[in-house]
């Protein structure tokens, strides 16, 4: 029999008959990779107790469209249009030939070093994303097996599958966005990518898991889409197309296809419940139906959308109509946490007052809803022979109400995030990775992170220099003026 391990604290979010409950001074019991118990005292034998006092003890969040670089989107924060600021690629870099902007050993390390800040705040399940911005053309597959080694070392559940793609947005002339394709590059890499996932498939005990990554709708072929529909089918793997998400995305598809992202994919007849799609905050009624009535399930990043003046229309009406939906990070930081807490009052906002939707809908997509994303009824919950992926919150900085979920909308952040468990395995104690120094380690992200600035006019409309592509919030002087 394995060891037993008993967690407390002042707040348990347990799991009884299809929904959480809340355990106040309740008992978690672990017995190897599973929990044995989640609810009021636990009576019977354990080889070890831990005690977190004023915390609350809940399920590992799932994080659907998991930040997994040094995040290029807090580039175009106050910098914009996309098209002006490096973030399409300008036919002069596209003639003198894309280029990787990070060496493998690079690719290596931010991978690791966003699981790590993954861990740091909670999320025990991931999908990892990237921007293929300063990519040649899409993630290779050298990378995700240095990925694999980095989420097996630190304990992370991932599912991997390299980003491809079989086309690039491109800007020509000021606002004049189109795209180019290269169906034959694009389908070379989506066949090695299913090599590999074959390869990954079911490594570390089951905790790395395969899914395919076509990388925007946009930029996809109907061969190359219909291709990882079948791939994703043989395996029963995840498939994560980005839909439904700019005006420049809706106008393209519907310039080439004369439809909306989603009646596209209905045409093509890919869509299942197989197929996650972030973001859909370009969606409106038909675009939701279609994707609620073939089980697919809707990607919802709160605060990387919020932050680029977007929005999802609306998290409570997909609610109440019955699509799933999960919830991503997608920048910096990759706080779940917040992006719960951007969610509820966006959804408010839209819904006109509080209303229209409380704390626990959000929580339940931050666990349940990406466990039903991905056909894990073994995920996103605490109840005897789930898997035990924990994440343990200090609640002891935050004037408490008399709710724990309600406290950690009002009050808490990723900081609080005292202890993850994945898998049974404690992979975060006291806020610390064993094995992995995340302060140490920020230094050389920075230094990555400044090179990578540096080379934005190369690949900006009209090579403008560093000044004019982010422009400072207020004029400045430096030591040496």
């Amino acid at each position: 029999m394995s060891p037993r391990t008993l967690l407390t604290a002042r707040w348990l979010v347990g799991h009884e008959a299809g929904g959480h409950v809340l355990h106040e001074h309740g008992d978690l019991v672990i017995e190897g990779s599973r929990v044995l118990h989640a609810g009021p005292r636990f009576e019977g034998h354990v080889d070890r107790r831990i005690d977190h006092g004023e915390a609350l003890i809940s399920p590992g969040f799932i994080d659907l469209d998991a930040l997994s670089d040094l995040d290029t989107t807090i580039l175009g924060f106050d910098n914009g249009p996309a098209w002006a600021t490096g973030r399409v690629w300008p036919m002069s870099y596209v003639e003198r030939g894309p280029y990787e902007m990070y060496t493998p050993d690079e690719l290596a390390f931010q991978k690791r070093f966003a699981f790590a800040r993954l861990i740091r705040n909670g999320i025990t399940t991931a999908l990892p994303i990237a921007s293929l911005f300063y990519r040649a053309w899409g993630e290779t597959v050298a990378e995700f097996e240095a990925a694999a080694d980095a989420a097996e070392e630190l304990g992370l559940r991932v599912y991997l599958g390299p980003a491809c793609r079989t086309g690039g947005q491109v800007v020509s002339a000021p606002g004049e966005i189109g795209t180019l394709y290269d169906e034959a590059r694009g389908m070379a890499g989506l066949e090695e990518a299913a090599r590999f996932a074959a390869r990954v498939d079911g490594r570390a005990g089951g905790r790395i898991r395969a899914m395919f990554a076509p990388d925007r709708i946009e930029t996809c072929t109907a061969g190359f889409l219909t291709r990882t529909a079948a791939l994703a089918a043989e395996m029963d793997a995840p498939v994560r197309l980005h839909c439904l998400q700019s005006p420049t995305e809706v106008a393209l598809v519907a310039r080439q296809h004369g439809c909306t992202p989603a009646e596209w994919l209905e045409r093509l007849g890919v869509l299942s419940p197989r197929w996650l799609l972030p973001h859909g905050t370009q969606a409106r009624g038909r675009d939701f139906t279609i994707l609620r009535d073939a089980g697919a399930s809707l990607v919802h990043c709160p605060l990387v959308s919020a932050r680029h003046g977007s929005v999802l229309d609306s998290f409570a009406a997909c609610r109440a109509m019955g699509l799933t939906i999960g919830l991503g990070t997608d920048t910096a930081p990759p706080d779940m946490i917040l992006n719960m807490q951007t969610g509820l009052m966006m959804a408010r906002m839209l819904g006109g007052g509080a209303e229209a939707l409380r704390s626990e809908a959000m929580f339940d997509a931050a666990t349940l809803g990406g466990a039903a994303a991905l056909g894990r009824p073994d995920l996103g919950r605490l109840a005897p022979g789930a898997a035990a992926d924990i994440t343990v919150i200090s609640l002891a900085g935050l004037l408490q109400g008399p709710d724990p979920v309600q406290s950690l909308m009002t009050g808490a952040s990723g900081r609080d995030v005292r202890e993850v468990w994945v898998d049974g395995r404690r992979v975060l104690e006291d806020g610390r990775l064993p094995g992995f120094d995340l302060a140490a380690a920020r230094p050389r992200a920075q230094a990555q992170f400044d090179r990578l600035v540096a080379r934005y006019p190369e690949r900006t409309l009209g090579h403008p220099p560093l000044s004019e592509i982010f422009r400072p919030s207020y004029p400045r002087s430096r030591p040496d003026e």
